[in-house]
């Protein structure tokens, strides 16, 4: 398993606790302005998620669809930027933000670590249109997902950009809609001479792992999620150079 992307300091994607879809709890939700806000205040970096409006406008939204957190039901693709930011979530003030909107709000302030959603279905309108917008942008950041087609996208479209894969061993019985060897090569990192990735998220329950493990030693950081207590950042730590938390406020 070799590739060689090209190598550079990624010590500012490491430098901070990754905040996963910002700082969260009973009074501010998910993926929000009020939870970004409370990042920023830590100093914590910022994991948040893409999805794609109907009209082709990059949301930050983790699901495919709203029912979970949203007063509304139906998938995000199936309505314009307008309508999502008009659409209340389950509690607080906050409205659904565009990735223009939460870059606004960042300002280069904290690391962004972005990750584009995906259907697994060769659509790659959201990585054109997240590179659009942030195409102008000052601060840190990075984009990332479990998709390969995704990455392979951004190494193609932004070679310069940089890029992760978010991963685990892909035995989850969310991957049964894709086929045994679709997975397979998702669990051995096959995809590597197209997605040439920069770093890896990788979930911290299943490290060590030897094709991880690999990357990290030929000098890549290796970030681990989702971290819910100081004794789970201890372990993970033991494997990864950065946390992505949620539920605790780490040092």
């Amino acid at each position: 398993m070799r590739f060689s992307p090209q190598l550079r300091d990624l010590s500012w994607l490491v430098a901070r606790p990754i905040a996963h879809r910002g700082v969260h709890d009973a009074k501010k939700i998910e993926n929000s302005e009020s939870a970004f806000a409370a990042a920023i205040k830590h100093n914590y970096a910022i994991e948040c998620d893409l999805q794609l409006s109907k009209d082709g406008e990059a949301m930050v939204m983790h699901d495919e669809a709203l029912d979970r957190v949203m007063e509304h039901k139906g998938w995000v693709k199936d309505f314009t930027a307008r309508e999502l930011n008009a659409m209340p979530y389950k509690f607080g003030h906050d409205r659904m933000q565009t990735l223009g909107e939460l870059l606004e709000q960042v300002d280069g302030r904290v690391t962004l670590v972005i990750e584009l959603k995906s259907e697994f279905n060769g659509e790659i309108s959201l990585v054109r249109r997240a590179l659009q917008v942030l195409k102008t942008y000052a601060g840190p950041y990075c984009l990332m997902s479990f998709d390969p087609e995704m990455i392979a996208a951004v190494a193609q479209f932004s070679p310069t950009t940089v890029r992760g894969i978010t991963a685990d061993r892909a035995i989850d019985p969310y991957y049964n809609f894709l086929s045994v060897a679709r997975r397979l090569a998702l669990r051995e990192f096959s995809h590597l001479p197209e997605t040439r990735p920069h770093f890896v998220s990788y979930n911290f329950r299943e490290l060590p792992f030897q094709p991880v493990s690999q990357i990290h030693q030929q000098g890549h950081p290796v970030i681990s999620w989702t971290i819910g207590s100081e004794a789970e950042a201890a372990q993970a730590r033991r494997y990864s150079d950065q946390i992505t938390f949620e539920g605790f406020l780490p040092e």
